[in-house]
């Protein structure tokens, strides 16, 4: 068996078809030449996937960059996986590889029914043909559920900084910034999702902020409200304002208030040249005195790496996976293997939610699902020392996500192994008159594979750790930049007042991941455990009684407990990039999923797991997001699947015998790795690039 834990929520059992491991793992992993059909494209297949299409005269493309909307472009271009029988018939018994694919979103836009279209291109590295790839119900991508694009933005920002000329002077006295033929001083806007209320419209209420370091906590005041669903923006209109608690049909209309003195005006101080409150530059001090002026404790290796990275390849210890970083919604790792035995053929990020209350139009209409921000593309270079040790290895990656081409992101992932602090085990047993038997103990360590997401305002720390019991961990850390709104009396009971005008608005986090697991093999079936309590008569004490607890085990035969679902090819994923734009009538319904009621014993089986946080936004929040007390995650563990703990195979422990008891004046010290670790860092001084 293998454990699937939150911290929670009930465990969940995925109960194997067999009991244990094969009696004889193999000693060595598959070649990286395997894991490779799960690697990501580079940057010469996502060129030639582009070269190809463009060359469709069917298609009609165009290039992405500048033009009108009103226009057929490639927006996304990325792996895609091969099917499950396929690869395991690859993988596990010699067969042929599978073809190297792409799946490729085609934005039609120029043509009397505009729509999405996504293709399957292929084979790789040399496409010759194409074919429209299906979802689940056949349906249509309406073109109103496209995620933005930078263009879309561009055309935004020029309606918007017409729409605000009759508001110039009120914008200008009342925060000191200005919109309209701005060079500097200028105001800049974040966008809320859904567009609308309903599917089919694309109506974005805008913020308008001032646009400093940190300007997502430096809203003047002002929501628009615009409607850009027609591919025209000739066409596009401002529907409604919002200004310091009131709603306004106009910018001529709020502009009249202003100048006939009956608007309530909401005037900004100025922002100080330095030490911004939105600002990391340091300020205040510590009471204590002791020394933050220099290096604290840093990640070593003293001895070199003890993980091996080949191509998209890791293993570390009993470990081997291949991984991937899509750019429709992130890490991707498949083939997980513990000691030869695969323990999932899949485990991914699926999703990220933030649902939002608020008394502004914007705070109350945010429902964010982050894989329609291009969640897995916004992979930026991760900084040395910070992000990851110093130490790491990090890899860089392409993506294809509203360009004209790959895109190169430097330092986009990060491995290393990390010491945890805290032992894997130990113990020390006392003699209980002053001396001991024996102490021993195994280090802490755990190999992180990390990357980051920075969705616009928040920033989303993605781990999966490794560790040398054969437990794995998903985890993901929050920081970043809080959504907030402009403060008013009235939105005290949404959130926190967190500055003089800024409001943070009250959140919660949801996190999806999917858990294909298949433990000594795909025939899997599943069981919920938890713990019950008995009132017993005493067997060795008549007349007393026992209260004690026992486990309650319930084999599970249908889709519905805890999200346990058969698995199937035209169920990859929970969510899609086009929810976002479209929760109304989602591309990919979650909730279809486990419906339909199927059996799911001894089958192949996909566990979707939710985890996630109520974000209650206060001062600490200022500037950014900490990321203690800000994670969730979950765990697979072995349940009876080995003899013993596999991490007896490390040679990390320490053990200390006495040698003459009672006076322990010599104790034998046994060790399996160097007495001294030697020196850890070097001398490198800290750098950072940050183009991509």
């Amino acid at each position: 068996m293998w454990l699937l834990r939150l911290a929670w929520a009930l465990p969940m059992l995925a109960m194997a078809s067999s009991s244990g491991p094969s009696p004889s793992p193999s000693p060595t992993e598959l070649p990286p030449d395997k894991a490779s059909i799960f690697a990501d494209l580079s940057a010469a297949e996502l060129r030639a996937v582009r070269t190809f299409l463009m060359s469709r005269p069917e298609l009609g493309l165009s290039p992405s960059r500048g033009g009108p909307l009103a226009k057929n472009t490639l927006f996304l271009v990325e792996l895609l996986p091969p099917k499950k029988r396929l690869a395991l018939r690859y993988l596990d018994h010699g067969g042929r590889r599978p073809r190297r694919q792409a799946r490729a979103v085609v934005f039609f836009g120029g043509q009397a029914e505009p729509n999405i279209t996504e293709f399957a291109v292929g084979p790789l590295p040399r496409p010759s043909s194409y074919r429209p790839l299906r979802f689940k119900g056949s349906r249509t991508v309406p073109f109103t559920a496209r995620p933005v694009t930078q263009l879309e933005y561009e055309l935004l920002h020029g309606v918007l900084a017409q729409a605000m000329e009759p508001l110039h002077r009120l914008l200008l006295d009342a925060t000191g910034f200005w919109f309209h033929n701005c060079s500097q001083r200028c105001l800049t806007f974040s966008d809320i999702a859904p567009r609308g209320l309903v599917s089919g419209e694309r109506r974005s209420w805008l913020v308008l902020q001032r646009f400093v370091e940190g300007f997502f906590l430096h809203p003047v005041g002002l929501e628009v409200l615009v409607d850009h669903r027609d591919p025209d923006p000739r066409r596009w209109a401002v529907q409604r304002l919002w200004y310091n608690g009131r709603y306004f049909s106009s910018p001529q209309e709020l502009a009249e208030r202003y100048e006939r003195g009956t608007l309530a005006v909401a005037r900004l101080p100025e922002p100080p040249s330095q030490q911004l409150f939105s600002s990391y530059e340091p300020r205040g001090h510590f009471t204590t005195g002791t020394p933050t002026g220099v290096h604290g404790a840093k990640v070593c290796e003293p001895q070199g790496r003890r993980y091996r990275v080949r191509g998209n390849q890791l293993e570390y210890g009993g470990w081997s996976l291949a991984f991937r970083l899509r750019s429709s919604a992130g890490l991707q790792l498949f083939n997980l293997r513990f000691n030869g035995e695969r323990v999932a053929y899949e485990v991914s990020v699926q999703e990220a939610i933030a649902f939002y209350g608020g008394h502004t139009p914007a705070a109350m209409q945010t429902k964010y699902m982050d894989a329609g921000w291009g969640m897995g593309a916004v992979t930026y270079e991760l900084a040395r020392g910070i992000d990851c040790p110093e130490v790491a290895t990090y890899l860089d990656v392409h993506h294809f996500y509203d360009a004209d081409g790959p895109v190169r992101f430097p330092r986009a992932i990060c491995i290393f192994e990390l010491p945890t602090g805290v032992p894997i085990r130990r113990h020390f047993d006392s003699d209980f008159q002053g001396g001991f038997h024996f102490y021993a103990g195994l280090e802490g360590q755990a190999l992180v594979l990390r990357t980051t997401s920075t969705v616009y305002n928040y920033d989303y720390i993605w781990d999966f750790l490794l560790y040398p019991n054969g437990v794995m961990e998903a985890k993901v850390h929050a920081t970043g930049f809080i959504h907030a709104t402009f403060y008013t009396p009235q939105g005290r009971r949404y959130g926190s007042r967190v500055h003089s005008h800024v409001l943070g608005n009250l959140h919660t986090h949801l996190v999806h991941y999917k858990v294909d697991l298949d433990v000594a093999g795909t025939g899997n079936s599943f069981e919920t455990m938890d713990v019950r309590f008995e009132n017993i008569s005493n067997p060795w004490s008549p007349g007393a009684r026992v209260v004690q607890p026992w486990l309650h085990r319930q084999p599970r035969h249908s889709e519905y407990h805890l999200a346990v679902t058969r698995r199937h090819e035209n169920e990859p994923t929970s969510s899609s990039i086009y929810a976002q734009n479209d929760p109304w009538e989602p591309l990919v319904s979650f909730e279809g999923f486990i419906r339909n009621n199927e059996s799911i014993d001894d089958q192949d089986l996909v566990a979707w797991v939710t985890v996630g946080f109520l974000h209650v936004p206060h001062a600490e929040d200022i500037p950014n997001t900490a990321t203690p007390g800000n994670a969730v995650g979950f765990f697979l563990r072995p349940f009876n699947f080995f003899d013993e703990d596999p991490s007896v195979a490390s040679h990390s422990s320490v053990i200390v015998r006495p040698l003459d008891p009672p006076t322990f004046s010599r104790v034998e010290i046994q060790r399996w790795t160097p007495a001294s670790p030697g020196p850890c860092i070097g001398p490198e001084p800290f750098t950072y690039n940050g183009t991509y």
